[in-house]
């Protein structure tokens, strides 16, 4: 197949992982997931591939069977926003199937290479709060919520409440 004809049928699964998603549709999900099987056992090494099934997997709620697939794909080389979504993906599939240390660990290499993604951090601060660290889960919290919020009395009070997120303890 050549390489056209291969992201001309990625393209497609995409669309219909996208669509059976918003949809909530899981025959179209299975279609998608069945091209990107087909896809995948072609092009084994394709990173965008790889991570396409480890997301059409998860969207199907197949978890434990998107993790590998993740997995491949960051060994793979996945780079840019499918690499943003990977960490996203993975690390929030390990938190819902209870392995919070490997979520964590997952989740802080996504805010660390992907800073300003607040869906990683908000994900990372359920995951600290499952592991009882909750000065730091309501730190991520509370800076994220007090730096989008438009709430007009949020915003009366950002400045001391951003200066109590970071000192959560500490009394007068």
């Amino acid at each position: 197949m050549e390489t056209t004809g291969m992201r001309e049928r990625l393209d497609e699964a995409i669309r219909l992982r996208e669509e059976g998603r918003a949809k909530q549709d899981q025959a179209i999900l299975g279609q998608a997931r069945t091209l990107l099987l087909e896809l995948g056992k072609v092009y084994p090494d394709n990173s965008e591939i790889t991570f396409q099934l480890a997301v059409a997997h998860d969207n199907l709620g197949l978890e434990h069977e998107s993790i590998p697939y993740y997995l491949r794909a960051l060994a793979q080389g996945l780079t840019g926003p499918d690499l943003e979504r990977a960490y996203l993906g993975l690390g929030s599939t390990y938190r819902g199937l209870g392995e919070y240390e490997k979520a964590e660990e997952t989740l802080r290499r996504g805010v660390k290479d992907f800073p300003h993604n607040r869906a990683l951090q908000i994900f990372l601060a359920m995951t600290l709060y499952n592991r009882q660290q909750y000065k730091e889960a309501m730190e991520l919290a509370l800076m994220n919520l007090l730096e989008t919020t438009s709430d007009e009395k949020l915003q009366y009070f950002k400045r001391p409440l951003l200066y109590y997120a970071q000192h959560l303890d500490e009394t007068e």
